[in-house]
């Protein structure tokens, strides 16, 4: 398995503000993100891993993004799979799930009953909330731990804002045809001397999504949501910024339309046989920071976090037979972290220590039909638990005048204890502790190569894991299309080893970044046939460390100026993998491609941008190939994936943003020009038709 000379871009929007990959800079800290939450200078530290690809309010706001997943769309080398209107999930790099890590305000999203493969968490984070997005693409374990394999993606919520001593506020709306929604935010904020506080909350109304000419209404794709959060920051000196935190979201029967009868004939997909698939989720993040800059002695800065997560989730199932079933849990996750910054001779030193456990309830109802087994566990384990312990440090430093190294290590320990677990054979209950230890090393540099032009060469090699969770572990639950999973408790962690090399140039009018990644797997846990068919007719799997294998992949960007208002920009990624797996219920394992592999893909766009306002135009042409190496088990998934791969795609969108004046924004625009049918890879639903998009954001 060699490296492919070919090129890679870590760069996104299609504007010269884009090509600022990295985040606000110091003098002392080149890497260090800039906190401004009032009008007080603080420039706290945080942990940062290079080159983060950045999705900033102004990309928030311009682009209507529905979901979280919906707002990396356009992040190359990320394919965002929507297995339902409300269940989106990226795949970073090849990989999804639980393989990824979501943080918010730097706290885990990410708990132990996350499944694998495509799920819907990551929709639980209300963008309008946002600030700005930092993607992290490759393993990233040394910095961040269990499960940045992928990649990981931090969420930054807004801050109060305004002018100190007057109350102010916003109201944003947006709105799609094809994609039928409806979504408002209202937000007021106070910045006081001291203590300064903004509270948000914000309603979505999400229709059935009109396809495209031939597909036209979606049945039984729409649900709604409601989301509140709360923000206060204290300042208890001039250096200690005390931050509280509170956020809240409800989803209310979110369907899960490609299982049900209200799946749609495209392409010849297959039609699904349940009456009612619809998930509830909600989820409730409390938490206190304490950041403090300006230290003397072993610290320069520091951050400190308390958090408690309440994650719950519930399924309500009506099959054909009309029989119907209530699944679900409850989680609760303590988290607390104390990281530290350090500005010395021998380098800029972060480290930190970060713990969290889940206290996790699991239920399974099948009204009269429930048997003495079905009251063991749900779709985990039952009054369990799981907890993890990890320390990092990372230094960066120079080795010459141009050449920084960035050096980082990770040891991360876990404890499951799963006290009332379903035996999938005798059917009885019984119980199952165990722990995990990983380890991870990553080595970067990045040189300058022309400090005049800006062109830097960059890359190195580091490593990803991921600890077996309780998903893993006690599954016990429908998994993909006619596929039922049952525990699995001989796991050992999952490795991946990445190699990155690039070259980008981020001055002048001429900018692009060129590189290529290989990933490289190791015992990677893959779901694997018994042979065996349940009672449902459902083909029974679990999980086995069996998944050797690999991804590699490219991408090349340029963003060009052609004149002081008008910048073009081209973006194309690729790539590749495959894994040892069970394709089949025998005892064979072969090598095949890794599931919902990205296709070739590739965006186009041409800005314009009024030289003295806000005003702007942009038009953007998005391409896909044909997704046609599947591997067996994406064969077979036949009510998402049609025969012979899902279909590429050519969609044309426009938009035009209008500043009335300082407190008027405007964003009107057509996406799907052609009206096009067609979805992302893998998933459940297709993508809206043409329609109108609108976006109107007022302060006062």
């Amino acid at each position: 398995m060699t490296i492919l000379p070919i090129a890679f871009l870590s760069l996104l929007v299609p504007t010269q503000e884009s090509l600022e990959a990295t985040p606000p800079q110091t003098e002392d800290d080149p890497q260090t993100v800039i906190v401004e939450p009032t009008e007080r200078d603080n420039t706290l530290q945080r942990p940062q891993a290079q080159f983060p690809i950045i999705v900033d309010a102004e990309k928030l706001a311009s682009r209507n993004y529905r979901t979280l997943p919906q707002a990396l769309r356009e992040v190359p080398q990320v394919l965002v799979q929507e297995t339902a209107h409300g269940q989106g999930s990226p795949y970073l790099r090849g990989f999804t799930g639980f393989n990824n890590i979501l943080l918010v305000d730097d706290i885990r999203l990410n708990n132990s009953v996350f499944r694998s493969g495509p799920n819907q968490y990551w929709s639980t984070v209300d963008t309008l909330s946002l600030d700005r997005l930092e993607v992290n693409l490759g393993p990233s374990s040394a910095l961040y731990g269990s499960g940045a394999m992928g990649g990981v993606v931090r969420t930054y919520t807004r801050s109060p804002y305004g002018k100190q001593g007057v109350p102010t506020g916003r109201i944003a709306y947006e709105f799609s045809d094809a994609g039928r929604f409806h979504i408002m935010r209202a937000e007021t904020s106070f910045v006081g001397e001291d203590t300064s506080v903004m509270l948000g909350v914000t309603g979505k109304d999400f229709g059935d999504v009109h396809g495209g000419k031939d597909v036209g209404h979606q049945p039984g794709t729409g649900y709604n949501e409601i989301d509140a959060d709360l923000k206060i920051e204290h300042w208890l000196d001039d250096n200690s910024l005390l931050v509280f935190g509170h956020m809240r979201v409800d989803q209310n029967n979110v369907p899960r339309t490609h299982k049900t009868v209200d799946s749609i004939d495209w392409e010849g997909l297959s039609v699904g046989s349940d009456l009612l698939r619809n998930l509830d989720q909600n989820r409730e993040l409390t938490y206190f920071q304490l950041k403090r800059d300006g230290l003397d002695g072993w610290i320069d800065a520091s951050t400190t976090s308390l958090s408690w997560q309440k994650q719950s989730e519930e399924r309500h199932r009506i099959r054909s037979s009309m029989a119907q079933e209530f699944q679900g849990f409850d989680v609760g996750t303590l988290q607390v972290f104390h990281h530290m910054f350090r500005n010395t001779d021998s380098g800029q030193w972060t480290y930190g220590l970060d713990f969290s456990k889940d206290w996790v309830d699991s239920f399974l109802d099948k009204g009269a039909a429930q048997t003495a087994a079905d009251d063991i566990q749900g779709p985990v384990a039952d009054d369990s638990d799981y907890q993890t312990f990890s320390v990092f440090v990372q230094d960066r430093f120079a080795i010459s005048e141009n050449t920084n190294l960035i050096a980082g290590a990770n040891y991360s320990h876990a404890q499951v204890n799963a006290d009332s677990v379903r035996d999938p054979v005798l059917d009885t209950q019984t119980s199952f502790k165990d722990t995990y230890n990983a380890t991870a090393l990553s080595l970067q540099f990045e040189s300058m190569m022309d400090r005049d032009s800006g062109m830097e060469l960059y890359g190195g090699i580091s490593q990803g894991f991921r600890m077996p969770n309780l998903s893993d572990l006690t599954r016990f639950d429908s998994a993909r299309t006619d596929e039922f999973e049952i525990p699995a408790l001989d796991l050992d962690p999952e490795y991946v080893t990445g190699v990155d090399l690039g070259l980008r140039d981020a001055k002048g009018r001429v900018r692009y970044d060129l590189s290529v990644f290989y990933t490289d797997i190791r015992d990677g846990i893959k779901r694997s046939p018994t042979g065996n068919v349940n009672g449902d007719g459902d083909a029974e799997i679990t999980k086995s460390n069996v998944g050797d294998g690999y991804v590699w992949g490219w991408v090349s960007m340029l963003d060009l100026d052609l004149t002081p208002s008008w910048v073009l920009h081209l973006d194309a990624s690729y790539q590749k993998g495959e894994q040892d797996t069970f394709p089949t219920s025998a005892p064979v394992v072969e090598s095949e491609p890794i599931d919902r592999m990205m296709p070739f893909t590739a965006h186009i766009g041409l800005k314009w941008q009024a030289p003295e306002s806000s005003d702007w135009a942009e038009l953007m042409v998005t391409h896909a190939a044909d997704a046609d190496n599947l591997s067996t088990r994406d064969a077979s998934d036949t009510s998402r994936i049609p025969a012979g791969g899902t279909p590429g795609f050519s969609v044309l969108d426009f938009r035009v943003g209008k500043a009335f004046n300082k407190n008027t924004n405007l964003m009107l625009g057509v996406e799907n020009i052609f009206d096009e049918d067609y979805r992302i890879h893998g998933s459940g639903v297709n993508r809206p038709g043409r329609g109108l998009v609108f976006g109107l954001e007022m302060s006062f």
